[in-house]
């Protein structure tokens, strides 16, 4: 403990500033959007757009970890770096501590750079093989005169000891590591900057499962330490069960439903989730588990299907699903559904409007899949 303390009184005595606290909520994302053109092979026109990010909303609170789940291709992986601008967003809007995160100029995002930072899928391709570990995690140290000079290895090496990696690692290179030991490189390099918000994207799942407890516990132990923010992106469900204090799922760009850990897994709304959650092997023979298989493929997001993304595989898809997107609702305090089953009268009344007016300029079952 005396380590980790020094660690942040280290930080402090850089110069940096000691933020005060801002509101409830570290990271806000409201309506973000992220498309990627489609380009002609000839004349290089935009002939559409693969939807990945598709109008998601949702709120972190400080020194909590918000679990973001869904299939592989879901868009998970695009909004964490969108958030962070390693991807421009196409529209909407991310706030950190108060700040649009979109309109800080070069200068200013640079300065803002240390707090948002981000632990990759593959540790290996993410660390330079040319550079010693010590070298790896002090770059961006150097880079932002996070310590003095003459304090700077003395520094990486008590970052690396709270990571649980030994200080004469530092003058090896990743290809003497292990898979665990190289994810713990990235996320000391992550550390070492201070930071307050880490998108950690899917930092367990090209590891084995004695490692990925690990790595977990060690991600845990580091958000008590130094109060860490967490946006963890899995599609490993059981994982994001043991680590998350709220999840989000999402389903070809668009998140489905969204509520507390406790909440959403004991009570899933959405006939997706519940069909995700099915899937979660249990570690009990005796326990009979009624898997919901769904039926089709993922749909294109260059051309997802018309109204509800989902409809196209739902087992209780309805009429008005195949026509009308369904509204982002508070169906319970602090759980948001984005389904049909759960509308306001009101919004039923809204929802079965669009389908007559889509019925009346004639889009029939076999034109279900929008031309971008």
């Amino acid at each position: 403990m005396e380590e980790k303390i020094n660690l942040q009184q280290e930080s402090a005595s850089s110069g940096t500033a000691v933020r005060e606290s801002g509101g409830e909520y570290l990271v806000e994302v409201e309506n973000l959007v992220k498309w990627f053109p489609i380009k002609s092979s000839f004349f290089r026109r935009t002939i559409g757009n693969v939807r990945a990010v598709d109008g998601i909303s949702f709120r972190i609170k400080r020194g909590e970890t918000m679990g973001l789940g869904g299939e592989s291709g879901c868009g998970k992986s695009t909004a964490g770096r969108t958030m962070l601008r390693l991807l421009e967003k196409t529209s909407g809007e991310v706030y950190f501590d108060g700040q649009p995160v979109s309109a800080l100029s070069r200068q200013e995002l640079r300065k803002l750079r240390p707090r948002m930072q981000i632990v990759f899928q593959d540790p290996y391709s993410s660390l330079s093989p040319r550079l010693p570990v010590g070298e790896i995690i002090g770059e961006a140290v150097r880079e932002h005169h996070i310590v003095p000079p003459e304090e700077f290895d003395d520094y990486i090496s008590r970052v690396m000891r709270a990571c649980g990696l030994p200080a004469y690692y530092k003058d090896r290179y990743p290809h003497e590591f292990s898979g665990g030991q190289r994810q713990r490189i990235c996320i000391a390099r992550a550390l070492a900057l201070n930071p307050d918000f880490i998108v950690c994207d899917e930092p367990v799942s090209a590891l084995d499962v004695s490692i990925q407890a690990q790595i977990i516990n060690l991600l845990k132990r580091l958000q008590k330490d130094f109060g860490l923010t967490y946006l963890f992106i899995s599609h490993d469900l059981s994982v994001v069960e043991h680590i998350s204090n709220t999840v989000g799922v999402m389903y070809l760009g668009s998140m489905v439903e969204y509520a507390g850990t406790e909440k959403i897994f004991s009570h899933p709304l959405h006939p997706y989730t519940e069909a995700l959650f099915s899937a979660i092997p249990v570690p009990d023979p005796d326990v009979k588990i009624n898997r919901i298989i769904l039926k089709g493929s993922l749909p294109s997001p260059a051309n997802p299907p018309h109204g509800c993304k989902f409809h196209t595989r739902c087992e209780k898809c309805m009429e008005v699903c195949k026509y009308s997107v369904p509204e982002w609702t508070e169906v319970e305090s602090g759980h948001w559904c984005a389904c049909h089953l759960y509308d306001s009268p009101e919004q039923k009344a809204r929802a079965e409007s669009e389908m007559e007016e889509a019925k009346a300029k004639g889009i029939t079952e076999d034109e279900q899949q929008e031309t971008l």
